[in-house]
């Protein structure tokens, strides 16, 4: 089986080498290849969409590749749907606990409160930040820099409880729970648009968690080869922030055995 896992030239993926290894101790042949390279990706009888980390700014390109690509996971229509984050609106309408969320569509109005602004179309948090009151024109300025650029806009609630709980990500790898993970706060301190570090590290995800995670799951009706469910705390419960079935990081340092469980499902998947 030869299996390609696409990331891009820009930025290595730390996950990549012992991935490798665990696919090869399973008698696959997996290498590292920039989505945008010009090979031919119908040699491969599987291309895994991994760390293509800067389809951010070329994303009509990305998809055209997606749709160009004969036996991709997570498939095509997945990555369409998954890049653009108005999926959160369909997730609210199916039933699932969502950060609410607001769309810019018209004029900005401020809401109440400490609040995010963010891109429907981002990755790593970069251009979201965080206001409260007294930042109006900031906040305003951001928007309007955003909608200018051609990019939609959305605006969440700040949780403060996060900065006490933690965000929780849930790991499904073949379609099945494989870990937890945590992930500390990131838009702490100055409000500026670039965000901080933040701590890393494993998680047992509650029984709430686990129940929101299957439950946004199961309104997803393609099949996934892996999936991340990165939870906030609310004040009712667990609340999804986002679901990530594009390219995210999958903590698989987290937990033991979580390399060898995504490369099984990796060769025993079939397009």
């Amino acid at each position: 089986m030869q299996v390609a896992l696409a990331g891009c030239s820009t930025i290595d993926d730390p996950d990549e080498p012992a991935l490798v290894a665990a696919l090869d101790r399973l008698g696959v042949r997996a290498t590292g290849v920039p989505w945008d390279a010009d090979v031919d990706w119908s040699a491969y009888d599987l291309v895994v969409v991994r760390s293509t980390w800067d389809y951010v700014e070329r994303l009509p390109e990305f998809l055209a590749w997606a749709d160009s690509v004969p036996r991709l996971a997570n498939p095509a229509a997945v990555l369409r749907w998954n890049t653009d984050k108005h999926y959160l609106a369909e997730l609210a309408a199916a039933g699932v606990p969502v950060v609410p969320t607001t769309y810019v569509e018209g004029e900005f109005v401020p809401p109440p409160g400490e609040y995010v602004v963010k891109p429907t179309v981002s990755a790593a948090a970069m251009d979201t930040a965080r206001y409260g009151p007294g930042d109006d024109a900031a906040a305003t300025a951001h928007v309007e820099r955003l909608r200018a650029a051609g990019r939609g806009v959305l605006v969440q609630p700040y949780l403060r409880a996060v900065e006490e709980h933690d965000e929780t990500s849930l790991l499904f790898l073949g379609g099945v729970f494989s870990h937890g993970a945590m992930k500390g706060p990131v838009l702490v301190g100055d409000r500026a648009l670039t965000p901080v570090e933040t701590v890393i590290g494993p998680r047992d995800p509650s029984a709430a968690e686990r129940a929101v995670a299957e439950q946004v799951l199961s309104v997803v009706r393609e099949p996934l080869l892996y999936a991340r469910v990165d939870l906030l705390p609310g004040p009712d419960g667990p609340l999804l922030l986002e679901l990530e079935l594009t390219e995210p990081f999958l903590f698989l340092d987290m937990a033991e055995g979580a390399k060898d469980r995504f490369a099984s499902a990796i060769a025993g998947w079939r397009p």
